[in-house]
């Protein structure tokens, strides 16, 4: 049975760079860092993976490999972002940080249960630091949420 999320694991351009957002701005310590020369079918290869890990023993990872074209964009945010949670404190200082170091944050973003800043790494990741409202867990709750009424209301409504 899956007991959580180990890591997620996304392309960089360059690991140092990379390593300088996650590590240096965000604070999630480098973890750890493979050199990976063979694949598992045993090609040759030239990648680097490394780990930055979280407060809950999860982990946001990276892929560096020059040798293999990848296309890097910019996301909308509802195309693909990366949401952290952080404390209310410590979103407002983040929100001051990046302001302060020229990082052109956005936000505060109410979402009902959450307060939402957001960055773009050097990858052109969109980076969501998310804080939870006093009253997250009952909108996350699917017994009084009507998740799966939406879900389905969404569904019937892409079928007209």
């Amino acid at each position: 049975m899956i007991k959580g999320l180990h890591h997620n694991a996304y392309r960089c351009r360059d690991s140092e760079e990379t390593r300088k957002f996650y590590e240096d701005f965000l604070g999630l310590p480098l973890a750890g860092s493979l050199d990976i020369s063979e694949t598992k079918t045993g090609r040759e290869t030239k990648v680097l993976h490394t780990f930055y890990g979280m407060d809950d023993g999860s982990y946001l990872a990276f892929f560096e490999d020059q040798a293999t074209p990848f296309d890097f964009k910019d996301q909308r945010d509802f195309d693909l972002h990366i949401a952290l949670e952080v404390t209310p404190e410590d979103l407002q200082a983040m929100l001051d940080k990046g302001n302060a170091e020229g990082m052109d944050p956005r936000g505060v973003a109410d979402h009902t249960f959450v307060h939402s800043i957001y960055f773009r790494d050097p990858n052109g990741y969109v980076i969501e630091l998310t804080a939870k409202m006093d009253d997250h867990d009952r909108h996350m709750n699917p017994a009084t949420n009507n998740a799966r009424g939406i879900l389905d209301g969404w569904q019937a409504a892409k079928g007209a």
